[in-house]
């Protein structure tokens, strides 16, 4: 279903014009590549910076390190600071605020001062905080990220993305983390302290199924947008940057994503946790452990095409303990004729301890005996 107002082309090969130096379309159940332009170029993010800010927060309070319902002080030197400086939520000096609802005020109205309030809550300082986001950048891959600042202020180019990293990083937070992100990100209002403000998603309205991600702006940055929908379980994931106007920026996301929509065709492989295969393990308690799709796994084709993809997994092997559940460990390669291959994650059913010396020898065993 197109959204309205909305007009594209069902052709693969006409994607919309799009004035942004920078942009990126991805689907994310088959991780194919729709639309690229520059997405490895480093850009100053402003906004889109709070998107790492949240999947700090997500993943420490995922791991227990990080309560809910925490308050944290909004303290006078802080607030000097911060008070009133681009987009807040007017928090109050000496004021206490709950973990959940500085994560809604960085989200939906990307409050500068709750992100500043977080962060010092969290690591003590901000350094302590942008050390903790850089080494989730360095988890994921982000190689062309780097963070100063949890809310992206400017600061003389210190802070940068690439469109490429916040695609990974977005898809990241909605993978891992489903349940912090229906419950934080798709709002189009937040009340707080009896004053109401609207989110700056040039999506939301406009495009059917969209829930997020995220808008920048700055003057050092111009416009930018992640933006994410989902139809029947399929969802696309978008990336412009370096806008002068923000109708402009508005008029392309909401392009791209119907572009996506009517011109490429989802054919589903495997739904999320479904056993995919099984890979050799060096060092543990067991000689093996299985694959699941994390999550919902699918190739894509222009719209109308029948293609009979081939598929085959692949891991640097044997794996070697320890290996954690959830732990992606391999790639399923889908390849099928005409089209690019797909890599898709695999990862691990089970977790797997480091094993003792009889579990080596027993492994060892089995192995040369073919088992």
């Amino acid at each position: 279903m197109k959204s309205p107002h909305v007009q594209v082309s069902a052709d693969p090969a006409h994607p919309p014009e799009v004035v942004a130096p920078i942009a990126l379309l991805i689907d994310v159940n088959s991780g194919r590549v729709l639309f690229e332009r520059q997405s490895h170029r480093r850009f100053v993010p402003a906004s889109l910076t709070k998107i790492m800010t949240s999947y700090v927060a997500f993943e420490l309070a995922a791991q227990g390190k990080l309560k809910l319902d925490t308050s944290f002080a909004m303290r006078p030197e802080t607030f000097r600071q911060w008070h009133g400086v681009g987009s807040t939520m007017f928090l109050e000096n000496n004021s206490q605020t709950r973990v959940a609802d500085l994560l809604e005020g960085i989200v939906t109205v990307s409050a500068n001062d709750a992100c500043v309030v977080l962060a010092e809550g969290v690591a003590g300082n901000v350094p302590g905080f942008t050390a903790l986001m850089n080494a989730q950048a360095r988890a994921l891959g982000m190689r062309d990220t780097h963070y100063n600042t949890p809310n992206g202020w400017m600061d003389e180019g210190r802070t940068y993305v690439s469109a490429a990293d916040l695609a990974t990083l977005s898809t990241a937070l909605i993978t891992r983390h489903p349940d912090f992100y229906r419950r934080f990100y798709g709002h189009e209002t937040m009340i707080w302290n009896g004053i109401e403000q609207r989110n700056h998603n040039p999506l939301y309205g406009v495009v059917n199924g969209a829930d997020g991600v995220k808008t920048g702006f700055t003057n050092e940055a111009g416009y930018g947008l992640v933006g994410s929908a989902q139809r029947n379980g399929r969802r696309l994931m978008m990336v412009v940057g370096g806008y002068d106007r923000p109708q402009d920026r508005a008029r392309d996301g909401a392009a791209l994503i119907e572009w996506g929509f009517a011109a490429f065709d989802e054919k589903p492989l495997f739904a999320a946790g479904d056993h995919v295969g099984s890979a050799r393990v060096q060092g543990g308690t067991v000689a093996s452990v299985g694959l699941v799709a994390p999550r919902p796994l699918a190739m894509l084709v222009g719209h109308g095409q029948t293609v009979r993809p081939t598929l085959s997994i692949r891991y640097k092997g044997p794996l070697r303990a320890p290996i954690a559940k959830g732990q992606e460990v391999a790639t399923l390669v889908v390849h099928a004729p005409g089209q690019p291959d797909a890599r898709l994650p695999l990862a691990a059913a089970e977790a797997v301890p480091k094993g003792g010396l009889f579990d080596r020898l027993r492994n060892g065993f089995a192995a040369m005996a073919g088992q």
